[in-house]
This record gives structure tokens, sequence and C-alpha cells, in this order.
């Protein structure tokens, strides 16, 4: 926490070097601080990216609905929050998009996490999330022609509206992807569970949680 303090770092992961630090949110930001040439790799159009949004929103929908309540409830290995506070965060990263993109303000970390940490047993987290899904659909159909070059404000740094929009899939993939886990955990089948070919072109670890690398 020290070195963060000294060196203006605010959340993590950062990376730092040399005095100069970088929040290492975006993986192309990382790969030009390092002096890296960038990946081969073309990412998802925004299009494509929308897709997967409204799969992985649905997916998680499902999965919360699963789980009864004494697992949404319940402390899970070394999660920040129970199953209902992560189902809420799933959703709350796109909603914070939203949030963003519609008002005109910066994408900010308190953004992503406002309401997650209140979240109270019995609070219905899917209908929620499949509120998000329709304002995730009718804010795609009205950008539909827009340019995804444009840079916005986020906490870690300035982003076109496509990479944010790729980190906000990705981000909100990589927590549904642990709801799966919750699920297997307690042996109970996962409904409609998202298999490799959903989550090909997103830049994603390879284990869901933290303890299974």
């Amino acid at each position: 926490m020290e070195e963060m303090r000294l060196l203006g770092a605010r959340s993590v992961p950062v990376v730092a070097r040399g005095g100069r630090f970088i929040y290492s949110q975006s993986l192309a930001d990382v790969r030009a601080f390092l002096g890296m040439p960038p990946e081969r790799e073309e990412a998802l159009t925004a299009e494509e990216l929308a897709q997967r949004v409204d799969l992985i929103l649905a997916a998680a929908v499902r999965y919360t609905r699963q789980m009864p309540d004494e697992v949404l409830d319940g402390p899970f290995r070394n999660s920040w929050a129970p199953p209902r506070g992560l189902a809420h965060h799933v959703f709350r990263i796109v909603e914070a998009f939203l949030e963003a993109t519609d008002d005109r303000k910066p994408l900010t970390y308190e953004l992503i996490m406002l309401g997650t940490y209140d979240v109270a047993p019995g609070d219905d987290v899917a209908s929620y999330g499949e509120g998000i899904g329709k304002r995730f659909n009718a804010w795609c159909e009205r950008n539909r022609n827009a340019d995804f070059s444009m840079m916005m404000p986020t906490y870690y740094g300035e982003q076109s509206l496509l990479a944010t929009l790729e980190r906000t899939t990705w981000h909100s993939a990589q927590h549904t992807r642990q709801l799966m886990v919750v699920l297997e955990s307690h042996q109970i089948e996962v409904n409609g569970p998202l298999t490799s070919k959903d989550l090909s072109g997103l830049p994603l670890p390879e284990q869901a949680w933290d303890e299974d690398a």
C-alpha cells in the first residue's frame, strides 16, 4: 500500500516501472507501457461484443436463479462478496458502462461498485439483471452507428468506447464464470454453461478463480 501511495495509484492491478505506473485494466496499454509490440489477434467488433454481453447477462440471470438462498448468501472461497453480491456485480459492471456513456461521465471504480456491497439477503438480483439486459439492448439499438473510436474517461485512463465495451464484456464474463464455479461446487448442474466458443476472443485468464490457478 505504501508503494502504491508513493506512485499515486488508487486501485489495482497496476504495473510499475522506473517510478512510473499504469493501471493494467487494458492489456493494450500495458504492452505499450512495457514497450512490447501489440498483439496480432484482432479484437472483437462492437457488434460481436454486444452479442457476448447479451449472452453473459442472460447466463448470469439463469445461474443466480439456480442458487438457493443459503448458497447465494453464504461465504464462498476467497470471494470478496457472497454469491448474491457477486451476481449483482456482474450486472452492475454493465449498468455502470451504460451510465457512463449515456450521462457522459467518467467510468470510475466507485461507479462500477455502486450498490454491490449493499446487496442484502433476499434481494431479487436476478430480476435486476434482467432489467440491465433490456437496458443494454436498448443502448445497442441507439448506438448502432456510434463512433466506437471516440475516447472516454475511465479510472484506468482515457479509453476508446470499443476498448471500454470490451473490458465491460470480459469483466462481467469472468465473474459469470465464477458463478458457474459456485454452482458446480455445490453439485448443482449449470443451466446452459458458457462455452469456450461463447468466450472466444475475450482476454480472459485461464482459470475462473485465482486459487484454481
